[in-house]
């Protein structure tokens, strides 16, 4: 077997010693089972659309959720449930890499904990602990056909209960449909969000949690055609009693986008996941095809995708597994947590699609054959930018952070790598959910000072402090700062200024080498020009903004050694892994 460099994931030698003996366990028995199944029946449930039964039954002979998903407070005393980020991104990466269909069943799931382990309810809590140990799934009922996730609004009332109803102990009937719900067919506990008919204003939000198999829950259709289950339900008088109730108030609608905080993160493994499968067909397709008579990657184009993909998909696995360590080590203290997620949701998601649209080019016709992977991954890979939240809305958050990540440093603590078997209970205690615009950072520049011996980190940097200058000198005026358009593209110039500080983070961490660096930044060069030269075409952009655009196209530092010596360990990939029918 060719000998790779180890940075993407291979199920035939995977062995992350990082984790306890039973997390390494349940992981290699997670990729155990999918190749188990083999490729054929992976590929024809997806083209069926078949409910994954037989994952469900594996999660619940396993006790996979829950021991990941459970805090270890409702552990009741196995020493291997808890809730850490770490492990779940590890598994989420796995479940991505065999198809979002896997991933998406946890992934809902995660989402419908959320409001459940912020609670104050520990009725519904050690409900949720009991459910998860007999290897129920669960799911969060928020969005609706009219109002999307719009949490200001809903139209799932809660009307209070009759007399006759309060003598047996139900407090309100919850009449609504919820629309876009994953699970909402099986779940055992649906985390619904609604509101009180008889209060006004924000009081009047609740949380409370539904049973998918009850009369008065009625599920209507799946939404999508896919093997996911993507529901539109509706209740109908349903009874809701004090044991169901989650959140109430103001509370409720904190709960709501703490839990987002938590759960759509792992939409960044999922995609790095998809796109290492993907990957491996695209260079073992290519590296043997032959056209007029040369191998395809004897083409230069060809080569230069294939070198920038692996670059691309590096990337994202060193900023992911950096905000890892974020994650976790945050507090009421230190939040910075609240910029890496929004950048791990829309900037990872989106360099997925860029990398599968890139290689599609070269696979060509092949990526739309029934019996490969690729063909599912291409199909797919755009649902995770769009469904669990817009790049858009995430950019937008991304903006708020901005100010005082490039010009208002703090003092912070070293955070160290977080691979530690530890419960990350923080997340059930986030505290509220305003002030994003007051959360200050550590000064992003030591990490590109530490690398500025490679060209290429040198070379972005100064279109970093350049943006610093245009913040300084040119910054969006009060009309620029109500045209979203403007904005968005501001918003994608300083994620790649955060997303290379991580990425330079957790190379050093892990010694990651300087030809891999070099041809990370060699393409945020290239997008920063791009995005610079949005920024220029913009109606609204100033005479200043625009010669301030013209002045931070840079164009990378070539290498053309370092080039080929990346190529060839992208081209050890060849045949290294492929999934048997």
């Amino acid at each position: 077997m060719t000998q790779t460099d180890g940075l993407l994931f291979n199920p035939n030698t995977y062995d992350p010693q990082q984790f306890d003996d039973e997390t390494r366990r349940l992981l290699r028995a997670t990729i155990d089972f999918f190749e188990g199944q083999g490729k054929k029946r992976i590929l024809d449930d997806d083209l069926t659309a078949q409910w994954p039964a037989d994952f469900v039954d594996f999660v619940k002979r396993e006790k996979l959720f829950a021991t990941f998903l459970t805090p270890s407070e409702f552990a009741d005393g196995d020493p291997n449930k808890r809730w850490d980020a770490a492990r779940n991104a590890a598994l989420s990466e796995i479940l991505g890499f065999y198809g979002l269909t896997y991933w998406y069943t946890e992934q809902v799931t995660i989402l419908g904990l959320g409001p459940i382990w912020q609670s104050e309810n520990k009725d519904a809590k050690l409900k949720a602990a009991d459910d998860l140990e007999a290897g129920e799934v669960m799911a969060f009922g928020l969005s609706e056909r009219e109002h999307g996730a719009d949490v200001y609004n809903t139209d799932m009332v809660l009307t209070p209960a009759s007399e006759e109803d309060r003598a047996e102990g139900i407090l309100y009937r919850a009449t609504g449909e919820k629309y876009y719900i994953g699970n909402g067919n099986v779940a055992s506990m649906v985390s619904v969000f609604g509101r009180r008919g008889d209060v006004e204003g924000q009081d009047a939000y609740v949380f409370f949690a539904a049973n998918s198999r009850h009369e008065n829950y009625h599920l209507i259709d799946n939404v999508v055609h896919m093997q996911i289950y993507v529901s539109t339900f509706r209740l109908e008088n349903y009874p809701v009693r004090e044991s169901d109730i989650l959140h109430a108030g103001v509370e409720a609608f904190a709960a709501a986008l703490n839990t987002v905080n938590i759960g759509k993160f792992n939409l960044c493994t999922c995609t790095i996941g998809m796109v290492e499968h993907a990957f491996y067909e695209a260079i073992t397709h290519a590296q043997n095809r032959i056209l007029y008579g040369n191998p395809v990657t004897d083409f230069a184009h060809v080569r230069a995708t294939f070198v920038d993909s692996y670059a691309r998909l590096v990337a994202m696995k060193l900023f992911s597994q950096r905000s890892v360590d974020y994650l976790r080590s945050a507090s009421l203290d230190d939040r910075r947590y609240l910029l890496f997620n929004p950048v791990t949701k829309a900037k990872v998601t989106m360099e997925g699609e860029t990398i599968v649209r890139s290689l599609h080019d070269v696979v060509a016709a092949k990526g739309y054959e029934k019996n490969t992977m690729f063909r599912e991954v291409a199909q797919l890979i755009g649902a995770l930018p769009r469904l669990e939240g817009t790049v858009h809305v995430n950019v937008g958050l991304v903006l708020k952070f901005m100010p005082n990540y490039m010009l208002n440093p703090a003092e912070y603590p070293e955070i160290p790598i977080r691979n530690d078997a530890a419960d990350d209970v923080f997340f059930w205690n986030q505290g509220p959910t305003r002030g994003a615009g007051k959360v200050q950072f550590a000064d992003w520049t030591p990490a590109y000072e530490e690398h500025v011996s490679i060209p290429n980190v040198a070379r972005f940097y100064e279109q970093a402090q350049a943006f610093r200058q245009l913040l300084i000198t040119a910054a969006p005026d009060a009309d620029q700062q109500k045209d979203l358009d403007f904005l968005l593209n501001v918003g994608h110039l300083f994620s790649l200024i955060a997303y290379g500080q991580l990425i330079l983070e957790q190379a050093a961490l892990t010694g990651v080498d300087d030809d891999i660096i070099d041809q990370i930044f060699d393409f945020q060069i290239r997008d920063f020009s791009t995005y610079a030269v949005a920024l220029h075409g913009k109606p609204t952009s100033t005479q200043a903004q625009q010669d301030w655009a013209v002045g931070a196209i840079r164009k990378p530092v070539p290498d053309a050694e370092r080039f080929d010596r990346v190529w060839q360990r992208v081209k050890a990939h060849d045949g290294v892994y492929e999934m048997r029918q």
